[in-house]
């Protein structure tokens, strides 16, 4: 990577482009170390030319909302691309059609497709992160997954080129998808059903009471840590936690949420390696005891 060129064209964008970015201000843990070079492009043509410049000449990492993230502490030897506010767009194609950019977050979908009396978007209020996160991992809860109101994602992959790729292409499997990781999502069309404005925001509010009651909030956590063994036992991941792991397990500053124990938690200044011993901790502890092979649902960037 020629250092020098993306330093030239840092000039012409600079509100856009940052060396050595804190990368504990862009992710919910609050841990990580630093980036090469952060670029937060506010619009497709910055973000066309930058991969025209650099050119696949190292390590490129995509963050939405930074909500499922564990960056190491140990500086990261390349490009972390954030897309800015030009990708959170929200429009109505029809009357329960959306088209939305790749940043927004799902509870603003969610929100959006309630005002406009669109159905099938209430589970996303109840899922932090963005859109573009929820797609590729196939994120979902109470029953409900992203594949299940997606049609197609617009995307450009690290040589500039913009492609469409509808839904019916995509292999979606539970937290799981076949997309490439050489993809930036721009944006995806979805579609419900049109309903009731007030049964939509009834069935919202009630799954969000459910969550809130469940699940800790207003803390340093990515959420559920392990992805439930769907494949190996009709348990779910924090069962297996439960029954396997004392829950005042800490490692330095990490620590399990006492409300949700598949929850992880930077309670006191918590380092990479701190979080990353407890993950494996818990891992082997839940392998030993009951057999069953964890795994993870974060994203571990070394």
């Amino acid at each position: 990577m020629n250092l020098e060129d993306i330093k030239e064209f840092s000039k012409q964008i600079s509100k856009s482009l940052e060396f050595d970015k804190n990368l504990k201000q862009i992710n919910w843990f609050n841990i990580g170390g630093k980036c090469k070079i952060f670029f937060k492009p506010n619009s497709l043509i910055e973000l066309k030319n930058f991969l025209k410049l650099y050119n696949n000449r190292g390590k490129i990492f995509i963050i939405g909302a930074g909500s499922n993230v564990l960056f190491s502490d140990e500086d990261y030897d390349g490009v972390v691309i954030k897309l800015g506010k030009m990708f959170s767009n929200i429009t109505l194609k029809d009357e329960n059609t959306i088209i939305s950019g790749s940043i927004t977050t799902d509870k603003q979908l969610s929100e959006f497709a309630k005002n406009n009396g669109i159905s099938g978007f209430e589970f996303l209020s109840c899922i932090p992160g963005s859109i573009g996160g929820g797609i590729r991992m196939n994120a979902g809860c109470f029953k409900n997954e992203f594949k299940d109101i997606l049609l197609s994602v617009q995307a450009i992959d690290l040589d500039g080129n913009i492609i469409t790729i509808p839904a019916s292409k995509i292999k979606f499997e539970y937290r799981k998808s076949d997309f490439s990781k050489d993809l930036i999502f721009l944006s995806a069309t979805f579609r419900g059903k049109k309903g009731n404005i007030k049964l939509i925001e009834k069935e919202t509010n009630e799954m969000k009471v459910k969550k809130n009651l469940a699940q800790p909030s207003k803390i340093k956590t990515s959420g559920s840590t392990f992805k439930n063994p769907i494949r190996q036992t009709k348990k779910k991941a924090w069962e297996l936690i439960k029954e396997s792991v004392p829950l005042d397990t800490k490692f330095g500053g990490a620590s399990i949420s006492k409300k949700h124990c598949n929850f992880f938690v930077n309670e006191n200044n918590a380092k990479f390696d701190d979080m990353n011993n407890l993950i494996n901790f818990v891992k082997d502890k839940v392998k030993k005891k009951t057999g069953i092979d964890l795994e993870l649902e974060i994203v571990r960037v070394i």
